[in-house]
């Protein structure tokens, strides 16, 4: 059976363009590293949080779509932790139905 997994993570908003673009490139990089098929990322851009988290009023949202073997997610999820520029992170399991499948093989 397959997964599709979505994160959604907040980044520190005094990083700037350059570096949130890389912050963004290092984490599509260890999900591939780790054999992770990347189908989707947004930047949705900064916005207002609804409280304050870590001393930061606004966040630059991100969202990650892709699907690849569990393990992937927890080396992910300790770099995000271990990371100074991530203020939150969120990661969410999809299961993949029967009905679904067929049609994403047939685009591919």
């Amino acid at each position: 059976m397959s997964y599709i997994y979505e994160t959604m993570y907040i980044l520190r908003p005094d990083l700037g363009e350059e570096l949130t673009d890389q912050a963004i490139s290092k984490y599509q990089n260890i999900l591939r590293e780790q054999g992770a098929e990347l189908l989707e990322t947004q930047h949705r851009g900064k916005r207002r949080l609804a409280y304050e988290i870590k001393k930061q009023r606004e966040g630059v949202y991100v969202q990650m779509n892709y699907s690849g073997p569990g393990g992937a997610i927890a080396v992910l999820e300790r770099a995000m932790r271990l990371s100074e520029e991530v203020v939150r992170y969120l990661t969410v399991k999809q299961e993949v139905t029967a009905e679904a499948a067929p049609a994403e093989e047939a685009e591919a």
